[in-house]
């Protein structure tokens, strides 16, 4: 019965923090990728059909095309113009994610969400302590752990909620 308690308090939890993520006015790609099969252009791909404003990072491709649209990318999170008030999502190895949150969390990120594959114990551990919204880890909706593809509409449809 109290597993099944806490169990559900971090889901909820988890679920009202995807939906703070989402009440960000900018937001950026970390690990973004030109090659519509990888999960970094499926994911930037996802901001981009939901007409929200997004920067894909990249320190290889100077744009990124989606929906028939290029986006010019920027290398890395200092080049973003307001990191501040920008949510970040992760789709990078778990120890390149960890230098990402560090970089993140010096420019005075406030939220960001690690995709499934993103991180470990450490790195989910640190993004939950640093970081005002962390989504990640176990839950959501794809079984995989928290994922934009498959959670972020709900989490969209309920930033109103507030």
């Amino acid at each position: 019965m109290f597993k099944s308690s806490v169990t559900t308090l971090s889901k909820m939890s988890t679920e009202s923090t995807a939906r703070a993520f989402f009440s960000a006015p900018q937001f950026a790609v970390v690990g973004a990728s030109a090659d519509p099969s990888k999960f970094g252009h499926k994911i930037f791909t996802w901001y981009t059909t939901h007409s929200l404003p997004v920067t894909p990072i990249n320190p290889t491709a100077p744009s990124i095309t989606a929906n028939s649209k290029a986006y010019p990318t920027v290398s890395s999170l200092s080049q973003l113009p307001d990191p501040t008030s920008t949510a970040v999502s992760i789709i990078t190895p778990p120890k390149v994610t960890k230098k990402v949150l560090e970089e993140a969390k010096g420019l005075g990120v406030k939220s960001v969400w690690l995709q499934p594959g993103t991180f470990d114990d450490e790195v989910i551990a640190y993004a939950r302590k640093e970081f005002e919204n962390a989504v990640g880890g176990d839950g959501g909706g794809g079984g995989e752990g928290w994922c934009v593809l498959v959670d972020g509409g709900k989490a969209l449809d309920g930033r109103e909620k507030l």
